[in-house]
């Protein structure tokens, strides 16, 4: 008893109650990303519909080795964050923190292959429109205009993996604070629910960007 007042804001009548307010919160959050990024999928469709053979060309440009290993690195971080709200539930404080530290170095090796090995091919190739473009091979322009489209899309992505690291390194902390345990579990859960949403959103982005142009 004295646990679960402990793990009862003042706000609230019960745990169930806390818990659902919890779930809802995030839910709510996460219809807002799904309108955001929704609207920059619209686009996307629209111009790759109307500029299909330049995107195609676009896509073939892109090393889909990297997206796919990107793609079961991401994967596997929705699998290790999934054992931590595991692990948050049955109160294993150890397994906890192990697998959210797994959970962010999956996702730092993510964003650090974006950067370091992707990004940085596309500067040498001269496919970053405004900074290092010399791409000029048919219709250029709109191969051009899907390269904004790659670039803005896969920024954002990172950008939200970047934040979610932060948040598990918070996590991290208040784990090894003995802040959480089966009755106290939520921030974990939610953390959980947003790291899903952001793995889900690659699982678009890959077969968008990557897989249009075919492999042949």
């Amino acid at each position: 008893m004295h646990s679960s007042n402990a793990a009862l804001a003042g706000q609230f009548d019960d745990l169930e109650q806390q818990h659902e307010a919890s779930s809802l919160g995030m839910w709510v959050f996460l219809a807002t990303e799904v309108m955001f990024f929704g609207g920059l999928f619209t686009a996307y469709i629209i111009f790759r519909n109307a500029y299909l053979p330049a995107f195609e060309t676009g896509s073939r440009l892109l090393d889909v080795r990297i997206g796919a290993f990107n793609t079961a690195v991401l994967l596997c971080s929705s699998l290790t964050m999934a054992l931590a709200v595991r692990a948050a539930q049955m109160g294993k404080k150890s397994l906890l923190i192990t697998f959210l530290l797994l959970t962010m170095f999956l996702g730092l090796v993510f964003v650090g292959v974006k950067l370091a090995l992707e990004w940085r091919h596309d500067f040498l190739e001269g496919l970053v429109p405004g900074v290092n473009w010399t791409f000029s091979g048919p219709d250029w322009r709109h191969v051009e205009l899907f390269f904004c489209f790659y670039f803005f899309l896969t920024a954002i992505h990172a950008a939200h993996m970047v934040i979610g690291v932060g948040v598990l390194a918070v996590l991290v902390a208040m784990a090894q604070r003995g802040s959480f345990s089966p009755e106290r579990y939520n921030a974990v859960e939610m953390s959980g629910l947003y790291w899903h949403f952001v793995d889900i959103v690659w699982i678009f982005l890959f077969p968008l960007l990557y897989l249009i142009g075919g492999r042949y």
